[in-house]
């Protein structure tokens, strides 16, 4: 019999030998990556528009992908998606702006591009776009910004200056920046918020001036700006949707490793050429399909020392909702999260990065993306520390909380960014593939070691 004990053993071996072998050679297959896509940009979604019932379809089809590669339900979920009630407050279009004896008309002079939902004043100061860096901004204040020659200056201002306090951020429409609105989605972005939130934050009301509208102003600095905006009586509670699976590890007190995309898009907009459907193909079906493909590889091999939360987040195109209520309703304690990895727009190359390399927002804030592209990851630094991507995505509301949260890109803001031609046709799909192919082992490996990410001196954020 013991001849028999051996061969037992000897098979058992080569059974497990091989099935390691086979599993560090999993391959992302092209067709899988094409076939997320294939839906979830497709025209019959619509969209994908933030806390719709098209976004509850996504969201169940990321749930239906998860049970097909063995994921359980998260712990003390009874399925896999988790829905919270939104309130949508509408405007009547008709918002006007006041400085000193100037009065201006929203549609005719102005486009409101964010309100918190409620009037916003502040004493008018102007400031270059180049200069707002380092610019003394009051809290409180309305600032005129010159100079945003593009999308990317514009945004990038305004972040700038909502971190700085500023009431009223009043951009100068150029040729660069006169399709804004439609970047937004074609309408105000109100101040949307979560039901369970009883004290929703201001922020900045963003005005997006004509340039003759502008010029009317020039004359009045130091003037008190003020914007008069009405709400519409509450329209019906609206529901948002995040799909979640999980990979249990088989060590309980290892910690658990956090993957997430946002499957929301902008829906029905402005049309840009004749086209009004938004379809998010590279944000942010690309990063859904990044996380899908990360969990079918990491299900499909030898059980992991960690556990794995994969997460897709509902309404992140209008303020982050989702991720912000899965950090409040964390299935998991958010001391046992080791680390969060976010995917946002992997669709395409940045040009600014070497050939095939992700992007990584707050490289520099911790060693999670120099560790990761030590063992294979196509990853590097953020080319673009002025635009504040770090604080731009779903990764912030849990890094804001302590945990080692960064998100990975393509390309900062592409020329598709929030345009109509963010579709199939405009994806790099081989870069897209090789770029999740990239990260399976080294997120295998992270979740079999004892490593856990840490911030550098001053790289945790705070408010």
């Amino acid at each position: 019999m013991k001849w028999l004990q051996r061969i037992v053993v000897l098979v058992v071996g080569v059974m497990s030998a091989a099935a390691v072998a086979q599993q560090a050679a999993w391959t992302v297959k092209p067709e899988w990556v094409r076939a997320h896509e294939e839906f979830l940009a497709s025209d019959a979604m619509q969209g994908r528009g933030s806390a719709t019932h098209d976004e509850e379809v996504t969201a169940t089809y990321v749930a239906s992908e998860f049970i097909g590669y063995g994921l359980k339900t998260a712990p003390g979920m009874s399925g896999y998606i988790q829905s919270a009630e939104v309130i949508a407050p509408e405007l009547d279009g008709h918002a006007t702006v006041t400085v000193g004896g100037v009065t201006l008309d929203e549609g005719k002079d102005f486009d409101l591009l964010i309100s918190p939902g409620k009037p916003a004043e502040g004493k008018l100061i102007t400031v270059a776009v180049g200069d707002l860096k380092s610019a003394k901004v009051e809290r409180g204040a309305a600032v005129l910004v010159t100079g945003a020659a593009d999308p990317d200056a514009a945004l990038g201002a305004y972040s700038a200056l909502r971190r700085k306090g500023a009431n009223v951020v009043l951009l100068v429409q150029t040729p660069g920046t006169d399709n804004l609105m439609g970047m937004l989605g074609g309408k105000t972005r109100t101040r949307i918020r979560l039901a369970e939130d009883t004290a929703p934050r201001g922020g900045a009301t963003v005005v997006l001036l004509r340039t003759e509208a502008a010029k009317r102003l020039s004359t009045v600095e130091g003037e008190t700006v003020k914007v008069a905006v009405k709400e519409l009586p509450a329209t019906k509670p609206r529901l948002t949707y995040n799909a979640i699976g999980y990979l249990p590890g088989s060590d309980p007190n290892a910690g658990t490793i956090l993957l997430t995309a946002h499957l929301d898009h902008l829906g029905i907009g402005r049309p840009v050429n004749g086209d009004a459907l938004y379809n998010g193909a590279n944000d942010d079906a690309a990063g859904t399909t990044a996380v899908l493909e990360l969990a079918h590889a990491l299900a499909s091999g030898p059980r992991l020392k960690r556990s794995v939360l994969f997460v897709c987040y509902g309404s992140e195109e209008i303020g982050e909702l989702g991720s912000t209520y899965f950090g409040e309703h964390p299935p998991v304690p958010l001391k046992d999260l080791v680390t969060n990895l976010e995917f946002e727009m992997i669709g395409n190359q940045d040009p600014k990065m070497p050939k095939g390399v992700l992007l990584l927002t707050g490289w520099e804030r911790s060693n999670l993306g120099p560790t990761l592209k030590a063992h294979g990851a196509l990853l590097g630094p953020d080319p673009y520390p002025e635009q504040h991507f770090f604080e731009r995505s779903d990764n912030y509301a849990l890094a804001l909380k302590g945990v080692v949260a960064h998100t990975a890109a393509g390309w900062g803001t592409p020329p598709t960014y929030h345009q109509p031609d963010d579709d199939l046709a405009h994806l790099d799909l081989p870069f897209m593939t090789a770029a999740i192919q990239s990260l399976v082992e080294p997120l295998r490996w992270l979740a079999d070691s004892d490593f856990k990410p840490e911030w550098n001196p001053g790289g945790k954020p705070s408010r």
